[in-house]
């Protein structure tokens, strides 16, 4: 067994030159809002879910994105509906929220 039972990192990165990035998409609200949900559902910590911040990811654009591991699965989001969403059903049932899904092709 891993040390957490899931791992979702949210790029947050940010560009001078303007070109497409995460934190254009208030990437940190979100990333604030699901580790604030997870600890308030008591899903924070060992067995459990770990939330982390990232640096560029490389799929600049789909932006905002987050992956959650060890699943592979690759977010998409533009609120904090979508995070709530992310939280219940993929971090706590273990259900992928399809609709959130990045499709493969997007990159930078």
């Amino acid at each position: 067994m891993s040390y957490y039972k899931h791992h979702i990192f949210f790029c947050l990165n940010a560009r001078e030159n303007g070109e497409a990035a995460c934190a254009q998409h208030d990437a940190q609200a979100a990333f604030d809002h699901c580790k604030a949900r997870v600890k308030a559902a008591g899903l924070a910590g060992p067995g459990g879910v770990r939330v982390n911040k990232a640096g560029c990811l490389d799929r600049c654009a789909g932006g905002p994105v987050a992956v959650v591991y060890p699943e592979a699965a690759w977010y998409t989001f533009v609120d904090k509906e979508d995070i709530d969403e992310i939280v219940e059903s993929h971090l706590k049932d273990g259900r992928v929220v399809e609709r959130l899904l990045l499709p493969p092709d997007v990159g930078r």
